[in-house]
């Protein structure tokens, strides 16, 4: 009876609390699994904005070659502003481009840009530099739905309207301007107000 009172009682064994490890854990795995919401409104509109006056520009060149460059570089300017205003949406949100996210949307639309990389080079050696607006078009706008599937509705619902642009600049060639002007000017002004109205700029 003694022994039984004077016995040293075993502390039971308690689950220990989450560390950093697992914490960190938990907030990759949320952040993998989330959707990429550092879609850049105001970024769209900048870019939306670009694509007017290089429009009109490239309308007014008296060689394919000319016209193409107008295009390329508006390309290379519209790109830059969509990249820093991601970015710099993603830091204010304090999620990296990087993260699970970010790294999928990229991978979801890089290849229709490749795609339509080879195409415009194709497409021009063979003098078919007509049907370009409706190819960059189309391909823009699934990469788009490809990667909104992975973000907000509305980024979809954006790629499925240039899809729609770039068969009709396949049904009408000779307005190509008119649909690039339409596609990348128009549709990324409004669906740019909507995004920053809607999802924070």
């Amino acid at each position: 009876m003694l022994d039984r009172q004077h016995r040293v009682r075993r502390p039971r064994a308690h689950s220990p609390a989450p560390g950093l490890e697992d914490l960190r854990f938990i907030r990759e795995t949320l952040a993998r699994s989330s959707a990429f919401t550092a879609i850049p409104g105001w970024g769209q509109v900048a870019m939306g904005a670009s694509a007017l006056p290089a429009a009109w520009l490239a309308a007014r060149q008296t060689s394919p070659a000319m016209w193409l460059t107008v295009w390329l570089a508006e390309a290379v300017f519209a790109s830059s502003i969509g990249i820093a205003a991601t970015q710099n949406k993603a830091q204010r949100a304090g999620v990296p481009l990087t993260s699970g996210p970010g790294r999928k949307f990229a991978l979801s639309f890089l290849p229709a840009v490749v795609a339509g990389a080879v195409l415009t080079l194709i497409l021009y050696r063979s003098g078919l530099a007509r049907i370009l607006p409706g190819t960059w078009l189309l391909l823009f706008g699934a990469g788009v739905v490809s990667a909104g599937a992975l973000s907000v509705p509305i980024v979809p619902a954006l790629g499925t309207c240039f899809m729609f642009l770039g068969v009709a600049a396949f049904m009408f060639p000779a307005w190509g301007n008119l649909w690039m002007a339409l596609g990348f000017g128009g549709l990324h002004l409004v669906f740019g107000l909507s995004i920053a109205r809607r999802y924070g700029g």
